[in-house]
């Protein structure tokens, strides 16, 4: 059997839910791997018409003639044996719900996850928000086995690249998308060739345990700027946070989103939070030690826009 054909009859069950998936997938099946099963989100009314919502996986599985299934509890026996019927080598899982052991136990190759940082570096639910509001100059992509406790399983393959200064979660997210699919495939043929070393994150973790950073779920409390803070470090934030959920003030008694700003140094105009307009072109926001120059925004109840438009409709109080 040659090394091609090895890794193509690998039996391959993929476990995924948003677009971010779909890149992955979609290089799989490309490649000629042998996905006998897909496993995402169970579809659920979504939209202002409240209309039944299939995940982008879901979508892309039915367009190729993929087998899909749709579990409500990953535990439960219907699933457990419709799972074990498709007798996978491999589960590769790509942003998708923690797996119970049952599940990601059960193919002999074990179960593979594609996280958004360099582990054991931003271990959690939102790597990227958190590598980009920290300031991070470089972030990466991390292939691994899955282990009881989340993102702690042993690293199959890296790969890195930077983060510019001006760059936005959503941009990180597409670029990093397209190069975790490339470093999943490569992971899936050098498990087939055999080819691959696992190796402990413990072995490459910080001395210090504290130097690790980490990235819990973002809640609406992490998103609301305060410009008590530095101009640099609301910027960051703006950015770490475009464009979902978005960075936020309260201005006028509603909430503002801010998608996307510049960082100004200079003496700070009044206190800070106090904005400085001219009502037509520019709005600032006063920080610690400069000012926020916002140019895309939505105020609540408001498509979003940028600064010019927003300033020619809005009546200050």
């Amino acid at each position: 059997m040659s090394e091609e054909k090895s890794f193509r009859e690998l039996r391959i069950v993929f476990m995924g839910t948003p677009e971010f998936a779909v890149a992955s997938l979609k290089l799989l099946v490309e490649n000629g791997c042998n996905i006998v099963g897909v496993v995402t989100a169970a579809d659920r009314p979504g939209g202002r018409g409240m209309e039944i919502q299939q995940s982008a996986v879901k979508k892309y599985a039915l367009a190729n003639n993929l087998t899909i299934l749709q579990p409500e509890k990953l535990k439960a026996p219907d699933f457990i044996d419709q799972l074990k019927s498709l007798a996978a080598d491999l589960q590769v899982v790509v942003a998708f719900r923690m797996l119970p052991e049952i599940v990601w136990d059960m193919p002999a190759l074990g179960s593979v996850n594609l996280h958004g940082s360099l582990l054991p570096q931003y271990r959690g639910a939102a790597p990227i928000n958190w590598a980009v509001i920290n300031g991070e100059k470089e972030t990466g992509v991390t292939t691994f086995k899955l282990q009881h406790e989340i993102d702690t399983g042993d690293i199959l393959l890296q790969e890195s690249f930077p983060i510019a200064e001006d760059d936005t979660a959503g941009e990180v997210h597409d670029h990093m998308m397209e190069l975790g699919a490339q470093v999943l495939f490569k992971t899936v043929r050098g498990l087939a060739e055999g080819s691959l070393h696992e190796t402990p994150q413990a072995k490459i973790a910080l001395t210090n345990p504290e130097m690790l950073s980490h990235a819990p779920k973002i809640f609406t409390q992490t998103c609301e700027i305060n410009f008590a803070h530095s101009t640099e470090k609301n910027f960051n934030l703006v950015r770490g946070l475009s464009p979902h959920p978005a960075a936020f003030i309260n201005f006028d008694g509603k909430k503002l989103k801010i998608f996307f700003a510049e960082k100004i140094y200079n003496q700070p105009r009044g206190n800070a939070g106090e904005f400085t307009t001219d009502k037509k072109t520019f709005l600032l926001f006063a920080c610690s030690d400069g000012h926020l120059e916002i140019k895309e925004l939505q105020l609540e109840g408001k498509k979003r826009m940028n600064v010019v438009e927003f300033l020619r409709g809005y009546h200050f109080k």
